[in-house]
């Protein structure tokens, strides 16, 4: 869903051969496979090892090319890694600097949802040259965004817990208090349109799911229920034929390592 959102950012960084790339929160590793595509040597870091083995199946295909550790694995392309656990994990003195650093799992949707990436930027940090760009990604104003009626369920689920996990809407300086509280100077910014589209109602379900927004809902009460509030909430975005297509707009900010 997000693809429109990295290759916009690829774009006007001009990432190509001579980008080393570190992914902060690399999830299943299409954002590196696609600046993989470009040239770039790209280093992915994750503390989910499910999605960090999906993004080794996606960029490093030949499980006999698996490097000598746990943590790094390497392929055809030798300059790619995908390390399990934080971003300490992606230092390595006998390597080149990082000159693009990416977090592109969006914030300020969740209460809290940055407490872990300001750490995470302030590891990274150190390992990039001075003046490297940091990109941090996040929802677009509410109104531009279709999928934030079908999130508000997730709001209204863990209304009691209130806190840590519980969804609210974007706000026009999530990313800019982020950069803030990471010691990064800010240098532009852009929107990109990333529809959320799906075969089905079904899967429209699933994948919402997969976002972990609904995490605290389904803590709070059970997966039947918050399956069946998602599914009511979907109902004015399903098409004629079933399909399900929700109009979003998200954000990106380019910071720069002082």
């Amino acid at each position: 869903m997000l693809v429109p959102l990295y290759e916009a950012v690829y774009e006007h960084l001009e990432v190509g051969s001579g980008t080393r790339l570190l992914g902060l929160g690399c999830g299943s590793g299409l954002a590196l496979l696609m600046a993989a595509t470009r040239g770039a040597q790209v280093t992915g870091v994750d503390t989910d090892h499910a999605r960090v083995d999906l993004a080794r199946e996606r960029l490093l295909p030949d499980p006999a090319a698996a490097g000598p550790g746990p943590y790094a694995h390497r392929g055809s392309r030798p300059e790619t890694r995908l390390l399990y656990g934080t971003p300490d994990a992606a230092a390595d003195p006998a390597l080149p600097a990082y000159n693009l650093v990416t977090a592109f799992q969006p914030v300020g949707c969740t209460a809290g949802d940055s407490d872990g990436l300001v750490p995470a930027l302030t590891a990274a940090v150190p390992m990039a040259e001075r003046g490297s760009a940091v990109v941090l990604a996040g929802w677009g104003p509410p109104e531009r965004c279709a999928t934030t009626a079908v999130f508000r369920v997730a709001g209204r689920l863990t209304e009691r817990l209130r806190g840590h996990g519980a969804w609210r809407p974007a706000r026009r300086d999530d990313l800019e208090e982020v950069a803030a509280r990471a010691g990064l100077r800010p240098d532009g910014s852009g929107r990109v349109s990333c529809p959320f589209g799906y075969a089905d109602t079904d899967s429209a379900v699933r994948g919402l799911l997969s976002t972990g927004l609904f995490d605290a809902a389904v803590a709070a009460g059970d997966q039947a229920t918050v399956e069946k509030e998602i599914t009511e909430a979907l109902h004015p975005h399903v098409r004629h034929d079933g399909t399900v297509w929700m109009p979003n707009v998200f954000r990106y900010l380019v910071a720069r390592i002082p």
